[in-house]
């Protein structure tokens, strides 16, 4: 019998690693039957009212119905959440990490409300610790702290018979000020993330082309963990106190959240609690947005969840979805682009230049290997070539695979066109610079970038690639080459900000927005004539139908938006 228990418990081990792996808003098979530990979306950014502070939200509980009662989300017990902080690329693994755990109470087991009296049937509190050592050490910076109950409806949080207070002061009641300097929110938020689910899931229909569009997120709530940390904890060990310039690499972050399960559970027939005993197995993580849910294929998302960014440094069996992905095929007449008439206007360069082909399986600047022209570059062997020129068939090696897996370096050709006289390949304006090569998924940010003030006629949720534009078009930048801060240079991809509509952001850069940002223009440029063709600006003015989430966001930690209440319509 024991040795039957010992083999048993193996085996169980094995099948909880390889099948509770996966995250996001449930495009993964597997966690989308354990919700409480599925990553949704993760934020990133410099604190727009307090830009010596980032940023950090990892949010959790996809789809959360506002009047999901009687047994409304919360976060789960026997689950690690964690936030991870990558800081130098020399050093495989976290420099920094937050852990959270969670306890629940029920304070009134006589009745079938979640709030009567002043009580709650399902009070959560949580742990935070931090690690500054890669996890081999961990010290305790908040204990105790206070989740706030759901936003049920105004009886139940504001009337006398519920808890007589308003949601807004229970939200700042909750925000915790740590010792080491940091401020943490843990609690129910509306879902920052908007598009139109149905339309971008019935076969590439975004934006619709029959019917209104519709916020597939609007009016659900998520589990929020914010977290604003000073900028002098995130940067790399042995970088000055204050930037050298708007674009310092060792100011450098990715950020990553997981959410880790015991391998084993035991249920029990006499109506206990289940046991969780066991290893810790990271059961969901997520970092850039909409990586597994549309660059991953479906047979993949699970072992993708496995995996921790390091861990995808040697693995290669991904990288390909990234080189080709999927949906350059829906944005090539010569493929399927035709099937996906809401996409027309978003077309793969075919022939840029007259010469570089970056469509499905083609070669992109591949021809270009180890020759004079990209020697001194960062595609040459000797900088960073190996990574960004790893062979033939791997049309976007060069732009989609840096932004998901490197972060972009401010070095030529990454710089904007403007200054570089019709060659891509030279230096050009300073742009970006949030390059941490470490080979895995993570949210890349420049915390030396200054944030867009958020109520500034400059803001955009277009973030890099309005950037770009004004780069490129706009007088005040245009007209040199220098290093210049341009407003949402600290949009995403460099970092994440609530605002920042990634959804139209990735399917710009599928398309190529990138490529053309430094000179690498649409095939309908010609030599001598303005880069603004008509495909770019069919890029540029190409919409999902859902550019802004459903509520407006804080303006001060934790930005994100109150949850909506069981009562609220949204009309």
């Amino acid at each position: 019998m024991k040795t039957f228990v010992s083999k048993f418990l193996s085996v169980a081990f094995c099948l909880w690693g390889v099948a509770a792996s996966a995250s996001s808003h449930r495009e993964a098979p597997l966690i989308a039957n354990d919700p409480l530990a599925d990553n949704t979306d993760v934020y990133a950014f410099v604190s727009p009212d307090n830009p010596n502070m980032v940023t950090i939200i990892a949010n959790y509980i996809p789809a959360e119905l506002p009047h999901g009662g009687p047994n409304y989300h919360t976060f789960g017990e026997n689950i690690r959440y964690e936030i991870h902080i990558d800081n130098n690329a020399a050093i495989v693994g976290d420099e920094v990490t937050y852990r959270f755990t969670f306890m629940r109470v029920n304070e009134d087991p006589t009745t079938f409300f979640n709030i009567r009296l002043g009580a709650r049937n399902l009070r959560t509190t949580y742990t935070c610790e931090r690690s500054m050592d890669g996890g081999q050490t961990w010290t305790t910076i908040v204990a105790g702290g206070e989740v706030p109950p759901p936003n049920i409806g105004p009886r139940s949080i504001a009337g006398p018979v519920g808890l007589n207070t308003t949601y807004d002061q229970l939200i700042a009641d909750a925000i915790e000020s740590a010792t080491t300097g940091e401020k943490v929110f843990c609690g129910p938020a509306d879902d920052p993330f908007f598009v139109d689910l149905g339309g971008v899931f019935d076969l590439g229909n975004l934006p619709r082309q029959n019917g209104a569009p519709r916020d597939g997120l609007g009016q659900y709530n998520v589990h929020s963990i914010a977290i604003q940390v000073p900028i002098s904890t995130l940067r790399k060990m042995g970088a000055a106190a204050t930037p050298a310039n708007i674009l310092d690499g060792d100011y450098v972050i990715g950020v990553w959240a997981s959410a880790s399960r015991r391998a084993m559970r035991t249920l029990s027939t006499t109506g206990n609690d289940p046991a969780d005993a066991g290893a810790w197995v990271q059961v969901s993580r997520l970092g850039m947005p909409l990586t597994n849910e549309v660059v991953i294929p479906i047979g993949f998302k699970d072992y993708w969840n496995s995996l921790t960014p390091y861990q995808e440094l040697a693995d290669t069996q991904l990288d390909g979805f990234f080189y080709n992905p999927e949906l350059a095929l829906y944005m090539d007449n010569s493929l399927f682009g035709s099937a996906v008439p809401a996409m027309s206007k978003l077309r793969i360069q075919r022939n840029s230049l007259g010469a570089f082909d970056f469509g499905y399986g083609k070669d992109g600047l591949w021809s270009l290997k180890g020759s004079a022209a990209v020697a001194g570059t960062a595609l040459d062997d000797a900088v960073f070539g190996t990574l960004l020129l790893p062979g033939p068939g791997k049309a976007r090696s060069v732009d989609l695979w840096p932004i998901f897996h490197t972060g972009v370096p401010n070095f030529p050709p990454y710089q904007l066109a403007t200054g570089k006289n019709g060659n891509p390949l030279a230096a050009g304006k300073p742009f970006i610079n949030n390059f941490l090569p470490n080979g895995g998924d993570m949210l890349r940010l420049n915390m030396a970038t200054p944030p867009t003030p958020r109520n500034s006629p400059e803001f955009s949720t277009l973030g890099i690639v309005n950037a770009a534009v004004l780069g490129l078009t706009n007088p005040t930048y245009a007209g040199n080459a220098n290093l210049q801060f341009i407003p949402n240079m600290d949009g995403f991809p460099n970092g994440r900000r609530l605002e920042d509509d990634v959804t139209l952001i990735e399917l710009q850069a599928v398309s190529g927005v990138a490529l053309a940002a430094i000179g690498l223009w649409y095939d309908d440029y010609v030599a001598g004539g303005s880069p603004v063709t008509q495909d770019l600006l069919d890029v540029l003015t190409y919409n999902t139908g859902v550019g802004n989430n459903d509520k407006l966001f804080k303006s001060s930690f934790p930005y994100v938006a109150s949850p909506w209440a069981g009562t609220e319509t949204g009309e």
